[in-house]
């Protein structure tokens, strides 16, 4: 994944033209690899059917306190705050599993969607990426897929937090970390970036110097953290961390 941001990034560094096309490759790319982290998570755990025993088991187990506060009692996810206001506890087993994969795939399919609607809004020039112009398709777009990412990264978290134990031999927080950095916080940045441009906070010379506000994005990405993340990311899913 890594390699593919960068790319995607410096080309349309090089290319403003066509940074929407490459941006628009890169969510379908993004998209199909959260549905694989998931699912790759689940065949660590056995398959779907042995996931849902194994949460099963749990639930009928002694009561545990996981992580970042939850409380795991009488078989259910209590949330926290404030979710708890909005969403009742989650009983651990097929219901649970259901819910969960549900989050990850509704954002792959959100994610392809807008990529699609992307690409119909540009041809008409009304698409405006990098701009809050709410005559332009690109604030609503950001707005969905914000809500749509933060509740698949909410159900990443609920899964992690009853799954931690049972995947401890693959290291699960250091993937789940590397993935979060990736994925959601690219795609938070991008919007913090859009929102400063929006509010005439990016003065420097070489932000004013760059054709689109996209491009500030891309530019982040090139300099940014990304041959610590290639390295991370390469130890925490290398073959030798599996086979240990």
């Amino acid at each position: 994944m890594v390699p593919c941001y960068s790319v995607e990034s410096f080309v349309s560094l090089v290319h403003p033209s066509i940074s929407v096309d490459c941006s628009i490759l890169r969510d379908c790319y993004e998209s199909f690899a959260m549905y694989c982290f998931g699912r790759y998570l689940v065949a660590c755990l056995g398959g779907e059917e042995r996931t849902i025993a194994f949460m099963r088991r749990l639930g009928r187990a002694s009561s545990k306190t996981p992580l970042l506060g939850h409380s795991c009692e009488k078989g259910t996810i209590k949330h926290p705050f404030p979710m708890k206001y909005f969403l009742k506890p989650w009983k651990l087993g097929r219901w649970f599993y259901q819910v969960v994969k549900f989050g990850i795939v509704q954002y792959m399919i959100i994610k392809i969607l807008t990529a699609l609607l992307a690409v119909i809004l540009e041809a008409f020039g009304v698409y405006c990426e990098g701009e809050f112009n709410w005559e332009c398709g690109y604030p609503y777009m950001a707005v969905v897929l914000n809500f749509s990412q933060t509740w698949a990264f909410y159900c990443l978290v609920q899964f992690y937090t009853v799954t931690k134990d049972e995947l401890a031999p693959i290291k699960p927080l250091a993937k789940f970390l590397t993935f979060k950095s990736i994925v959601f916080l690219t795609w938070w940045q991008g919007v913090a970036i859009a929102l400063f441009y929006a509010l005439d906070l990016f003065r420097h010379p070489v932000t004013e110097g760059l054709h689109l506000k996209s491009s500030v994005q891309d530019f982040i990405i090139c300099i940014e953290r990304r041959w610590a993340l290639l390295l991370l990311f390469t130890y925490t899913f290398s073959l030798p961390n599996h086979m240990s």
